[in-house]
């Protein structure tokens, strides 16, 4: 096949952010693009076949301009790049003008992808959001950093995180310590994102006035929750009931955000989902968005994306095995 050469323009600090150290970077876009890359005085010079040199084009030039932004070019990056289409990269800048806040070390916390965008958008324009999105998706983490930024900015008086401990049957009096000792196993990922934006001295401080709550969804019954941000994280292991109940607690300048995973159901017995139940019939109701994030939007390392991959294959298959035997 005959070769063609693009160049894409770049000033020397956004060649040396897109390269990464010993090239990592260009190396894995020659790779998955099959094309070369190299630095010329008159730009990044990219050959290959025609169809590669185009899609390789548009990926260096969306990454030109996300270090333009201040961005550091990693792994992540490149992955969600190189998968993206020629539309999605025309938009991909729109990504990196987002910061939601910074961490205690000073890191801004920001989307990753067009998805997490959109996420992060919805929260802003809606009382309730639903984010369903597989593992590694920034569900809880993106919630979380939102939830800290409408409290410092006073927004919201409090956050009150909760989750349904399925694990426990919601049934936690058996377990050893107080309520919050009992509850703390099941809510790590949330504290997690509190104590990397917020740190460890505010998360304490904020707690010891009430600021911040930690609860079991059975917990959140009877209540009206008002000037609160309110995070349900794992929500698919809800009841439609609990899911009810919880909807039903969101008082006047509150704002709440639900996430799960659908593929992780863990109620057994044939149960329903809540948040299965909540998608399909709040789907026209206005201020409340639904999202659903996917593997293109997962942000760990690049095999829990093809790992995800393989499990929706599989189960898809298994989908089709069931439909046939059903029409026979």
């Amino acid at each position: 096949m005959p070769q063609t050469e693009r160049i894409v323009k770049a000033d020397n600090n956004a060649i040396s952010n897109i390269f990464g150290q010993f090239d990592e970077n260009i190396t894995k876009i020659e790779k998955e693009l099959s094309v070369k890359i190299v630095n010329r005085s008159e730009g990044i010079k990219i050959v290959g076949e025609e169809e590669n040199c185009i899609k390789a084009e548009a990926v260096v030039e969306a990454l030109v301009e996300a270090a333009s932004k201040g961005e550091t070019i990693s792994s992540q990056n490149i992955n969600y790049m190189v998968n993206s289409t020629g539309s999605e990269l025309k938009e991909v800048g729109t990504i990196y003008d987002d910061c939601i806040c910074l961490t205690i070390n000073g890191r801004p916390v920001k989307p990753k992808t067009l998805g997490q965008k959109k996420y992060v958008d919805m929260i802003r324009n809606n009382t309730i959001t639903f984010g369903i999105g597989p593992a590694g998706t920034g569900k809880t983490y993106l919630a979380m950093a939102m939830a800290i930024t409408a409290f410092k900015n006073n927004e919201v008086n409090r956050i009150i995180m909760t989750r349904p401990a399925i694990e426990a049957g919601e049934k936690l009096g058996f377990l050893p310590g107080d309520l919050q000792q009992k509850v703390d196993p099941y809510l790590r990922p949330l504290y997690d994102a509190l104590f990397e934006i917020m740190g460890a001295d505010a998360y304490a401080r904020n707690m010891e006035r009430g600021l911040l709550e930690v609860a079991p969804l059975a917990y959140m019954r009877g209540r009206t929750l008002d000037n609160a941000f309110i995070v349900l994280d794992e929500a698919q292991n809800t009841t439609p009931e609990q899911m009810k109940m919880f909807l039903t607690r969101i008082g006047y300048g509150s704002k709440a955000v639900v996430t799960g995973d659908l593929t992780q159901i863990d109620l057994g017995d044939g149960k329903r989902s809540g948040l299965t139940d909540a998608v399909q019939i709040l789907k026209d109701v206005d201020d409340l968005g639904i999202i659903t994030l996917t593997n293109k939007d997962v942000v760990r390392h690049p095999l829990v994306q093809k790992i995800i991959t393989a499990y929706e294959k599989a189960e898809s298959k298994k989908q089709e095995k069931m439909s046939g035997r059903k029409n026979r």
